[in-house]
């Protein structure tokens, strides 16, 4: 079996992938224990090289093609899903560590999951890519302020940390991966074969690390925040489904803006919180999106599949 052919059928089932991951480290965490610290980093940030060794410039000429739909996807992305995480964190009570980890993955962006999903439910891929690249852009400066903003009456969150880590693992590996394609286009192509696949198992190995971790505090005490986690990413899925419905009446389109705005860049928000918080538990919240927002992802494209 080729490389190529390998990473399309752990791209394709990349929600196993990461569940899999999961139940193992809840089983046995020194499986997955080990990859932490600056690996971490490293494996986000090849992640979003990943991604940006997929676009081309031509990609971000989209948005003048269907403003509308991008614009509705970035606006609830950054203004519903972090007031729902705040409320959430609020209405339960949630620890600190908790809440502050929940209203941080909360205001990321879209991430590279969701355009396999999109792929899978027979959604607007190109749209997708679109949104989830403007999206992560956008995060340079709405994640860190929003997370400050909505964090405030928790904990003091660092503004100016935060942007620096998103600039740090989000818009230099992007902009890297652009520069190659732009000027590499042969090596790339050939790259970008199999760099989703491995994106996917870079993805299981941070939430399984995580997860691992944080296993007894998830265990004794996770199951508040669990339902938070169903909550914000099921209501991201219908608020995302109903409102661009309603406004453009095309259900391709309604299809992807519903994925984006449920699926969380939920990688970038484990990273940040390990880098700009001192307890590690604050990262757990991201974890378990991931893969909360994995299952939800899946069970859409094959509700959509038997349809």
């Amino acid at each position: 079996m080729s490389l190529a052919i390998l990473s399309q059928k752990i791209t394709k089932n990349f929600p196993l992938v990461v569940v899999t991951a999961a139940i193992l480290s809840i089983i046995k965490p020194s499986l997955f224990i080990w990859f932490s610290g600056k690996l971490i980093t490293v494996g986000l940030g090849f992640i979003m090289l990943s991604m940006g060794l997929t676009l081309k410039i031509n990609d971000f000429f989209q948005v003048f093609k269907t403003p509308k739909w991008v614009l509705l996807g970035l606006i609830l992305q950054f203004t519903i899903m972090p007031l729902i995480g705040w409320f959430l964190a609020k209405l339960f009570n949630l620890p600190t560590f908790f809440a502050v980890g929940l209203i941080l993955v909360s205001c990321c962006p879209g991430g590279t999951a969701s355009n396999v999903i999109a792929f899978l439910a027979r959604a607007n891929l190109a749209l997708s890519v679109c949104m989830t690249t403007f999206s992560t852009l956008a995060a340079i400066f709405f994640t860190p302020i929003l997370t400050s903003f909505y964090s405030g009456s928790f904990l003091e969150v660092s503004a100016w940390g935060l942007f620096y880590s998103t600039v740090q693992v989000v818009l230099l590996p992007i902009i890297l991966g652009l520069i190659l394609s732009k000027y590499f286009p042969k090596r790339t192509s050939n790259i970008s074969l199999f760099t989703p696949g491995l994106a996917v198992v870079l993805i299981a190995l941070i939430v399984a690390s995580i997860i691992g971790q944080g296993k007894e505090i998830i265990l004794s005490s996770g199951f508040k925040l669990l339902l938070c986690l169903l909550i914000l990413h099921l209501l991201g899925f219908v608020i995302g489904y109903f409102a661009s419905y309603f406004l453009f009446k095309n259900k391709s389109v309604s299809r992807t803006i519903s994925i984006e705005v449920g699926m969380q860049n939920s990688g970038l928000g484990v990273v940040l919180a390990q880098q700009n918080f001192t307890n590690p538990m604050t990262a757990i919240p991201a974890a378990i999106s991931s893969l909360i927002h994995s299952i939800y992802g899946s069970v859409y494209a094959y509700i959509i599949n038997r349809k």
